[in-house]
């Protein structure tokens, strides 16, 4: 099969490449950047311009598989290589959905509004701008002849936004000398990733085997507490742990979901659970196979200490956040352990 993927050097395009090369496909990557797998061949190019593609529009091409989450690279690009594909895989994104508080919505919620400009203003615009790159595709490439395979939290080794990492690292590093964790109370709150690897390999399978249509491709969700236990496992942690109120969490300044003094994957918002516990009964039907949660949290672990710099990066709480907190909690009077 002769497959071009539109991006590469990064994390989910490089995975993608790499997936495809392993099941003995021809690979070329179109990207800015260099970092692609031995036995790629990577042609460097900014997607801003209009020529970018033009190094590419004159062979054909079995299957496209395209990350971006600008609305005129996408544009542009379905427009140069329409004649010469046969079909394009989008890997689009659950933010798409105009509603995020309803729990275990199918790919037939309303999406939000498509971003009528070809760039992303402000971090607001993703859902939006990936909404508008979805419509490009389709009416491009029509529904036969294209994939729309919306991302949930995508996790796993090599997850610099520390979202995945952050707590078997946490719980194999407590910053407390009792090896006490903060952790946040809320049992009923959904918590879902799909390895990087597993979304990878689904979507070149789904590019060989022509699948089309539009497609929740996300990670199994479990309650919250249920996720931590498995993190806590897997980093062998026998501490306490200290769970906590959002509001409490809130009045002391920890951010939700991600970020700088944050608890990943935490959402005090109800108006958000939905964003990470969408049916994923289409993906699993069309040949999505997902590894145990364990193994991708012990992998990223393992990819974690191996790193330059170990331990929170992108996301969660520093050791010094760590430590002012369960201090902060201690003083209340109101540290529940367990």
């Amino acid at each position: 099969m002769n497959l071009l993927i539109l991006g590469g050097t990064a994390w989910l395009g490089r995975a993608i490449a790499s997936a495809a090369l392993d099941a003995g496909h021809s690979v070329t990557c179109v990207a800015r950047g260099e970092n692609v797998p031995e036995g790629v061949t990577l042609i460097r190019a900014d997607r801003d311009t209009d020529d970018a593609l033009a190094a590419v529009t004159s062979q054909h091409w079995d299957a496209i598989i395209d990350v971006a989450r600008q609305p005129g690279q996408v544009r542009r690009a379905v427009s140069d290589l329409e004649p010469v594909a046969d079909r394009y895989v989008f890997v689009s994104s659950g933010s798409a959905y105009a509603d995020q508080g309803t729990i275990g919505q199918d790919e037939d919620a309303p999406r939000l509004p498509p971003l009528d400009a070809d760039a992303i203003d402000t971090p607001d615009d993703y859902g939006s701008a990936k909404v508008a790159c979805e419509d490009a595709v389709i009416a491009a490439f029509g529904a036969d002849r294209s994939l729309i395979a919306r991302a949930g939290l995508i996790g796993g080794p090599g997850d610099h936004t520390g979202r995945t990492g952050y707590w078997p690292w946490r719980f194999s590093h407590p910053a407390a000398d009792d090896g006490t964790v903060l952790v946040p109370e809320l049992p009923e709150l959904p918590a879902a990733l799909i390895d990087v690897r597993d979304l990878a390999a689904w979507l070149v399978a789904c590019a060989v085997d022509g699948t089309t249509g539009v497609v929740n491709a996300g990670g199994i969700p479990i309650p919250l507490p249920d996720f931590l236990e498995i993190a806590r496992e897997v980093a062998g942690h026998h501490g306490s742990l200290a769970p906590v109120s959002s509001g409490w969490l809130l009045d002391h300044g920890v951010n939700e979901w991600s970020g700088p003094r944050s608890l990943p994957l935490w959402l005090a918002d109800r108006d958000w659970w939905g964003l990470n516990s969408r049916s994923n009964d289409r993906a699993l039907a069309a040949g999505l196979r997902l590894r145990p949660l364990r193994e991708t949290l012990a992998d990223t672990l393992e990819w974690e200490l191996a790193q330059a710099h170990p331990g929170p990066h992108g996301a969660g709480l520093t050791d010094a956040e760590e430590r002012e907190l369960l201090t902060a909690l201690a003083a209340d009077g109101s540290r529940p352990q367990r």
